[in-house]
Order: C-alpha cells, then structure tokens, then sequence
C-alpha cells in the first residue's frame, strides 16, 4: 500500500484532517483523539495510525512518560502492517523511539513518496529557502583538481551517470562539460521534471544500486551523487556499484552530511537524513576498490537558519594514479 489519499470513510477522512491540523498546531493529545475516532470509522487506514504514532511520540517528547512511548510504538507497528513497503515511513520513527537498524530505516517507497509530493515545489524550497548548493560544491571541487595535476582531470566527461537526478540540477550545473548524460530516481515526478531540461539522454526509474548494476562495466568517466546519500545508510552496495562501473582513470563525486564530532559511523539524525562520519567514509570507499582524491568539509545546506556540516569527496578508479598525486583530506 502507498500513501493512501482516502479512507474511503468520509466522516474517518474529516476526522484525520482534524487530527492533521491539531498536530500541526501543537496538540498532540487533541491530534491522538481525533485520529483514534478516525480509526473507529476506519480501522484499516494506515495513514491514521501512522498519524496517532506520530501524536503519541509527541506527547512522549513532552512528558517522557513511558506508556506514550510504547503506544507510539504500537501505532507506529499497526501503520507498517498495514504498509508493509512503509511509503509511510513508521520504521524512522521505530528507530527513534526504540533504537535498531538505523541504516535500513529508510524504505525506497517512503523515498519515492516523499519526493513524488515534494516535486512541485523542490526547486524553490531547497535552493531558496535551505540553501542548498550540492551540484556547484562538486562542479567547484572537480574544478579544483587540475591544482593538483594539470593532466589529472579532464574538464569535459564523455559519459555521465548522475544518481538521484531529482529535478536535474546536477545537469544544470554540469552543462556543456558533458558527452552523455544518464540520470535515475525513484520518484517518477522528480525525473518528469528532470526530461523538461533537455539535458539527459536517458533517465530510470530505479534506486541507485539497481541502476547501477544495469550499466556496463568500466563503462562511466564521471558518477556524481549530490545530497543524496543522506536518505541512504549503507553506501557500500552503491560504492561497489560505482567501482564497477567506473572505466579505470573515472571518477565519482558526491555530497554527505557530517555527524557531530563525538559521532561515528553512519547516524540517522533527528532531521531524518542519515551522517557519514570521515572514518566510516574512507574504510567504505577503500572497501570498494576506490581512492579518495580529496575530502573537502563544505555547508550542504542551512537547516533552522544554521550552516549544515557535510564534506565534498572526489574518488578516482585509478589507485596508482592517486597515490602518485595523494589524497588530500582537510581538516
């Protein structure tokens, strides 16, 4: 089941939006009774659970008071068996109510789901009101590279895989610097918004490890990631998938959020994005049979009008080659 727009209950239907505003508003015991009388009317919409998980983990937040916890839990837990692809995203919620896998919390349909709905107005949000600035951090430190060797980077990639697409700023960003231009998503609005730019020669539907095992090998001079591996715990199946695809002499740029300096590994923060700590990064990207070239610390975005720590790393398939030149890693 996706995100599921009716209940097929108009009186359950009028109650969930109560439940919705009354959360919005601050109140999250008015929000749990409305969404509870929705349930009466409605016992198998998941939506309302997942709403009543959420009012309850609220209210836990405000009064810390163990029996709100757990009938957060349990909402959340009826919503995923009722959504069992968890477009919802209960098991983010689990995760932070009750610990786990936090690098498996984050399902491919809740991904889509999200960015289905976000589509519209992603461009405007993301870049005027957040700050965000991913595709020129990597275009800036690609451009960089030739400081280092001026036969080390080429400025013009022949062919192209851009992961995570979503609109297209990527390509934007990259224009006239690329031969051909490949980009996937999982969310069908984002790459129908990505094809108006005229800039790809082919977008899929698919997730990253997916697409990637669809390419040929050594087949990619240039695969790029911005802001998106803070929606994917695990990086190894994609680092691997990279280093496969990569021809030798390829290179691989990408964007990661940074957790707070007493952090390590992957951490799922509170903003619901997933943290790569530096060690976890360079142990992951050596496993794939990959070199760091640099690892540059860059603001990603501005959250609650605060700079976003993240890093810009810069990979190259050649292992010889990277160590005539020697990665740089800054501070």
């Amino acid at each position: 089941m996706s995100r599921q727009r009716s209940s097929g209950d108009l009186l359950a239907d009028r109650r969930y939006a109560y439940a919705e505003a009354c959360l919005a508003e601050g109140d999250p015991d008015a929000a749990a009774e409305m969404a509870s009388q929705a349930l009466d009317l409605a016992p198998g919409y998941a939506p309302a659970w997942f709403l009543l998980g959420r009012a309850r983990e609220t209210r836990f937040g405000q009064s810390g008071d163990e029996a709100d916890r757990q009938a957060a839990l349990a909402a959340f837990e009826r919503a995923l068996a009722l959504d069992p692809a968890d477009a919802l995203g209960s098991r983010l919620h689990q995760v932070a109510l009750a610990g786990g896998d936090a690098r498996a919390a984050m399902s491919p349909a809740y991904i889509r789901a999200l960015f289905d709905g976000y589509a519209p107005r992603f461009e405007r949000h993301l870049v005027d009101e957040l700050g965000y600035c991913g595709p020129a951090l990597i275009v800036a430190a690609l451009d960089a590279m030739p400081k280092a060797s001026a036969s080390f980077a080429p400025q013009h990639f022949p062919n192209v895989l851009d992961l995570g697409c979503g609109t297209g700023l990527m390509g934007r960003a990259l224009a006239g610097r690329v031969g051909h231009l490949a980009g996937c998503d999982l969310s069908p609005a984002m790459l129908a918004l990505a094809g108006r730019t005229g800039l790809y020669q082919r977008l899929v539907e698919a997730d990253l490890v997916t697409f990637l095992a669809g390419e040929p090998d050594a087949s990619a001079d240039l695969i790029l990631a911005a802001d998106v591996f803070i929606y994917l715990g695990d990086l190894a199946p994609t680092l691997s998938g990279m280093a496969r695809a990569l021809r030798p002499g390829g290179f691989a740029a990408f964007t990661v959020q940074s957790p707070q300096a007493e952090e390590t590994g992957v951490v799922l923060g509170a903003d619901g994005r997933y943290a790569h700590a530096d060690a976890y990064l360079t142990a992951a990207v050596q496993r794939a049979g990959l070199s760091i070239i640099e690892m540059r610390p860059a603001a990603i975005r501005r959250q609650r009008r605060m700079d976003v720590p993240g890093r810009v790393l810069i990979l190259h398939k050649d292992l010889i080659g990277a160590r005539e030149i020697g990665a740089t890693v800054e501070p």
